[in-house]
């Protein structure tokens, strides 16, 4: 399953908004309003949890500066990565698109595509109003 969001465009440098995204404190800024759970577990790794959902621990797998970061599921029951593509624009400015890729099968993935589709669209909105 892959989700992708639209190109947003945001008045920080790339340079910026990549170091805003590896401290994975962070990403609490970034959650929906109803997080029920958010906690750094160390400094690759941190958990959280939305209201009537399971926690989820995220850990980040791969950065490239300026440009990626990739965060992936620390558990194989929900096999899944967040990346966070950031381009340049100018030195003022990028474009950031959030893709989730995941392996699910059909009524896991039927379940969760609207949950995770409305995440993302949140994440990335907050991600736009820094």
């Amino acid at each position: 399953m892959h989700i992708e969001t639209p190109k947003n465009k945001i008045n920080k440098s790339a340079k910026e908004v990549f170091e805003f995204l590896i401290d994975l404190q962070n990403f609490e800024k970034l959650m929906p309003e109803n997080i029920d759970k958010f906690e750094v577990i160390n400094e690759d790794r941190f958990l959280f949890a939305l209201k009537g959902m399971p926690q989820i621990v995220l850990q980040r797998q791969e950065q490239t500066p300026n440009d990626k970061i990739v965060l992936g599921a620390a558990s194989d029951k929900l096999p899944f990565t967040l990346t966070a593509d950031i381009k340049a624009l100018d030195n003022e400015s990028c474009e950031v698109v959030l893709n989730f890729n995941g392996e699910f099968n059909a009524m896991m993935a039927m379940m969760i595509k609207s949950p995770i589709t409305n995440f993302m669209g949140t994440l990335s909105k907050n991600l736009g109003n820094l």
